[in-house]
């Protein structure tokens, strides 16, 4: 094998680990802080995918994300929150508030309308 080969090998495999590291590699969740009425708030921004789009808050506290839509892509017009039976319109350009309190601990799914773009919320005992 000549030496060009070898780049073009090295250089490939070392793309590949850096795509998988990127999209399947640990990220860190953005803590929710406290407000008024110690409410954990969050801004998340949709375009492209949720920004933050791993959260973590204190079980038996409330919530309130407030997501902002900065895209017209029908895929990102809902917000869905399945295992809190939450649904919210996201309007482009608004920002709509998703309000509860999470009362079990555990990793948490949200997701658009079409279920294709996804976050996390990971909920912590206190």
């Amino acid at each position: 094998m000549e030496t060009i080969e070898i780049a073009a090998i090295l250089g490939g495999a070392g793309l590949i680990a850096l795509v998988l590291w990127f999209f399947f590699g640990a990220r860190d969740a953005t803590r929710a802080t406290a407000g008024a009425n110690a409410v954990q708030e969050v801004e998340v921004r949709v375009k492209g995918g949720y920004s933050p789009d791993r959260i973590a808050v204190v079980q038996g506290r409330p919530v309130r994300l407030l997501f902002r839509r900065e895209e017209a892509g029908s895929c990102t017009e809902q917000v869905v929150f399945g295992d809190f039976g939450i649904t919210r319109h996201l309007p482009v350009g608004k920002t709509v508030p998703v309000e509860f309190t999470p009362t079990q601990a555990g990793e948490f799914t949200f997701t658009c309308g079409m279920n294709m773009v996804r976050g996390k919320l990971l909920v912590k005992q206190h």
